[in-house]
C-alpha cells in the first residue's frame, strides 16, 4: 500500500476510507448474526442497523483522523464513536445482547481508527487549513 501512494496511486480521503471501511465491516458484523438461530426473524433489521452504524461510525472517525494527528487517538475515537453508535442499537434491540452488539462495534471502532490514520489522506480543505 505505501508503494502504491509513493507511485502516484489514488487514495481515499480518511471519511470516504472510514465509510468503506465501515461499511464492511458493519455489513459483516450483520451478517455474523446468521451464526445465532434465535436472531432469523429479524436478520433484515439486524444487518441494515450493523450496516448504518458501520457507516456512521466510519465517517465520523474519518472527519476526527482529519484533525487528530495520533494513532492512539485515531483508534480511541474511532472506538467511541462506535461504542456510542452501539448503546443506541443496544437501547433499540435490549440488553440481553448487550456484550454481543457492543464488543464488535467496538473492534470495528479500532479497526476504523487505524485504517483512517495510517492509510487515509486528508481533504484538501484540512491541507489547506494548515
Amino acid at each position: 500500500m505505501i508503494a502504491l501512494a509513493q507511485e502516484g496511486a489514488i487514495t481515499l480521503t480518511k471519511p470516504m476510507l472510514g465509510l468503506a471501511v465501515g461499511g464492511t465491516l458493519g455489513l459483516l458484523d450483520g451478517l455474523s448474526g446468521f451464526l445465532e438461530p434465535s436472531l432469523a426473524a429479524v436478520m433484515g433489521s439486524v444487518i441494515t442497523f450493523s450496516l448504518l452504524k458501520g457507516l456512521l461510525a466510519g465517517i465520523a472517525t474519518g472527519y476526527v483522523s482529519e484533525r487528530v494527528h495520533s494513532m492512539a487517538l485515531g483508534i480511541l475515537a474511532g472506538v467511541v464513536i462506535a461504542a456510542a453508535l452501539s448503546l443506541l442499537v443496544i437501547l433499540r434491540a435490549g440488553l440481553a445482547l448487550f456484550w454481543d452488539i457492543l464488543l464488535p462495534g467496538m473492534l470495528l471502532g479500532a479497526i476504523v481508527g487505524f485504517a483512517t490514520q495510517r492509510f487515509g489522506r486528508k481533504t484538501d480543505s484540512a491541507v489547506a487549513a494548515r
